[in-house]
């Protein structure tokens, strides 16, 4: 009875590690045959593709088709349809879904109830390599050998533990005993060293077992790219089918300072306004899809108002899907907490946009305190003890290290929306140590791109004694691993505030009859905060150059600058909003002599739907960030021109134009520059305009806030199936000993 016990949890605990074994040994296989069936074929394939030769390309793939293991073979170009393929080509794969890489790839499929393996190759042309991408060859492997070689893996060991107790009777079950408790305990060492950044280089401490370990590991880590690959159009219902699936009931708080809604006393009574914050734009679709709670400052005069006895209040007001907390800061709090510490000192030193930050001790004395209160709002906000929470931003830096403390179970997912700059620049803060202690409290922190992720691992190697693991991109500090990685920010797709635009007709009728503009001027607009950051005056120096360079555009072109009033407190967003007042006046009046006048500067908050009808109205958006972590007004004016026509002008200093390589790269420090490239948008043509926008809307549509936030999550998700293996390993350990 023991015995077959013993065999029973053997069989069990080794059953499924062989089966998955065997069947990664046979992807592999099967991908390296495919590779070589390609790089035979390529050569030849290539030539009869330039030259037209159809029959020899189907005599060709008739040869490679006769591998037993071989499906069918094809080639894709433009379309649905394979452009030339065998007969046994599964018309359920489309060349849209799988040809779609510049490098090679590989996919599974269940057709017909069997499974297979589709692989992709780019095929370049035979006489100029630099040409683009001639088509796609696609060979399908049948994958069903590899469940019999895991079925016979599994007899194998059944029949191999029967032999061993049938023959070695009651002595082999105290053997058996002991190489269990053995393999168990080599297992949580094997597993402690793939997972500990301090023993990693121990390659070969445990053998085999060790190595397929790290293998089963890295396949964990890498489940994030695998669901990405397979999610073509990320939503809503795709991140909350991931939640089901990879984190089943699991609690999600986010803490922001900004709230997404704020409700303020007006002429008629309590007023909601939504706030003109990338941060909202980005963080509040991924609420709406996932619930939970949403920790943030009441700051309208009206908040207290209208929340329930624990300051909550539900929301969206008019249909709920998740909470808004609201924590109550006073205004000494507010001046030491936000306007001292974060935005005259975090601020300027992040972005590094020529304004000294400034440093107080009673600021950061604020700071550390508000930090504090939000961390215990998030310990009495958490109803379980591993949440996910979601820490939004600078003014946050010590809040990881401060819910690790409460929750030590806690996800901690600490997203950084500002750049992060150099060692050097960074070592002016004079308390550098703690926001790096604090910060690395989290889970994973997350920034825009992957120079910002360098930049803090090297100011983390210059001011903290720690482990820095630079293949996997980690800090170990006090025995806690923080993961560090880029994640590129987007919008929701399509915005909400797209839902009942009028046609790109009657927006441009209606703009430039509201501000009395003839209907052939052309528009530029500018929409964003009023930030020392966001280039405004450079923006506005560049349009004097326009009409200086270009006089054909005067009383032809007109800049609408929308920018909202913000931390109006501070002399130098105060300061800077007079300096644009003025500059616009001046490059009026010298070109006085002309109607309508070049430059509109509309100062007030702008909801939503009017910041939409802009950008549809518009002929070039400008985006001139002096330096921006990412910058979604891009992204959103790519969203509002589905009419795929109208121009991006993007700073080379804005996150963003890593991504949107299709716009008008500018630098807005020179002015004469991006005044050429202005007089370039205004004359590009449609062909050109469409060509550009189509494939910024492509990225933008499928890169989007769900794809953002998803794969934050599943990284999450695979940071807590890596402890509960951890937990297991050593559950199991004890219960043997």
């Amino acid at each position: 009875m023991i015995a077959c016990a013993v065999a029973l949890f053997a069989l069990t605990l080794l059953g499924p590690l062989v089966t998955s074994l065997v069947d990664d040994w046979s992807r592999r296989d099967v991908e390296l045959r495919a590779t070589l069936v390609f790089n035979s074929v390529s050569g030849p394939l290539s030539a009869m593709l330039e030259n037209g030769q159809t029959d020899h390309i189907n005599e060709l793939f008739e040869r490679v088709a006769t591998d037993s293991r071989i499906v069918a073979v094809a080639v894709c170009r433009d379309g649905k349809e394979p452009a030339h393929a065998t007969k046994l080509m599964p018309s359920s794969i489309s060349c849209e879904k799988i040809a779609r890489s510049d490098t090679e790839s590989f996919s599974s499929v269940i057709v017909n109830g069997r499974r297979m393996l589709i692989g992709a190759y780019p095929i370049v042309s035979r006489t100029d390599p630099s040409r683009e991408i001639e088509g796609h060859f696609i060979i399908v492997h049948d994958l069903s050998f590899a469940e019999h070689r895991g079925q016979e893996a599994r007899n194998y060991l059944t029949l191999m533990l029967g032999g061993i107790i049938l023959a070695s009777g009651a002595l082999a079950i105290g053997l058996v005993l002991y190489l269990i408790r053995n393999w168990l305990r080599t297992f949580k060492q094997a597993v402690t060293s793939a997972t500990s950044p301090g023993v990693r280089n121990a390659a070969a401490s445990y053998g085999p077992l060790d190595k397929e370990v790290r293998q089963v590991l890295r396949q964990l880590e890498m489940s994030q790219s695998a669901i990405d690959r397979d999610q073509a159009n990320w939503s809503k219902e795709t991140l909350r089918d991931i939640m089901l699936a990879e984190l089943p009931g699991v609690e999600v708080l986010v803490v922001a300072n900004r709230e997404p809604y704020i409700h303020n006393h007006g002429p008629g009574g309590i007023e909601l306004q939504t706030p003109a914050s990338g941060l909202v734009s980005a963080v509040e679709p991924v609420m709406r899809a996932c619930g939970g709670t949403w920790i943030a400052h009441g700051s309208g005069t009206a908040d207290r108002e209208t929340v329930d006895a624990n300051d909550c209040i539900g929301v969206p007001p008019r249909s709920p899907e998740y909470t808004l907390r609201r924590i109550w800061i006073s205004e000494e709090e507010q001046d030491g907490y936000y306007y001292g510490l974060a935005n005259e000192g975090l601020w300027p030193l992040c972005h590094i946009a020529f304004t000294r930050p400034v440093f107080r001790e009673s600021d950061w004395r604020t700071y550390r305190a508000v930090n504090e209160r939000f961390a215990d709002a998030v310990a009495a906000e958490a109803k379980t003890s591993s949440p996910i929470v979601l820490i939004q931003d600078y003014h946050f830096a010590l809040l990881p290290q401060m819910v690790r403390e409460r929750i030590p179970d806690a996800t901690i997912i600490t997203f950084w929306h500002i750049p992060w700059p150099n060692a050097e620049t960074f070592g002016i803060f004079p308390w550098k140590e703690e926001i790096i202690h604090g910060l690395l409290g989290s889970s994973i922190i997350g920034f825009h791109t992957q120079f910002h992720c360098n930049n803090f691992l090297e100011t983390v190697d210059r001011f903290v004694e720690s482990r820095i693991d630079r293949e996997q991109e980690s800090v170990t500090l006090k025995g806690h691993e923080t993961f560090i990685r880029p994640y590129p920010i987007s919008i929701d797709w399509p915005p909400a505030a797209l839902a009942n635009q009028k046609s790109i007709q009657d927006c441009r009728d209606a703009v430039r009859k509201r501000l009395d503009l003839p209907p052939e001027t052309k528009i530029a607009v500018g929409i964003e905060r009023f930030d020392y950051t966001k280039g405004v005056l450079d923006r506005i120096r560049a349009v004097d150059t326009l009409l200086e360079t270009h006089p054909e555009w005067r009383g032809r072109f007109v800049l609408v600058q929308a920018a909202a009033p913000t931390r109006s407190k501070l002399q130098t967003y105060k300061g800077l909003q007079d300096e644009a007042m003025a500059l616009a006046e001046e490059i009026n009046a010298k070109y006085a002599d002309v109607s309508p006048q070049p430059i509109r500067l509309i100062i007030r908050h702008h909801e939503p739907s009017e910041v939409f009808e802009l950008f549809r109205a518009a002929d070039v958006c400008i985006v001139s960030s002096l330096h921006d972590g990412m910058n979604l007004v891009a992204k959103e004016f790519i969203a509002a021109r589905d009419d795929e026509r109208g121009v991006l002008m993007l700073s080379h200093f804005a996150g963003a134009s890593r991504e949107l390589a299709e716009a008008l790269i500018i630098n807005p420090y020179d002015a004469h520059a991006t005044g050429e490239v202005l007089h370039s948008a205004l004359v590009m043509p449609e062909t050109e305009q469409h060509e550009r926008m189509r494939l910024m809307r492509a990225y933008v549509s499928t890169r989007n806030v769900y794809r953002w936030a998803g794969q934050m999550l599943l990284d999450a998700s695979r940071l807590r199936k890596k402890q509960r293996i951890l937990e297991i390993a050593a559950l199991d350990t004890d219960r043997a000993g």
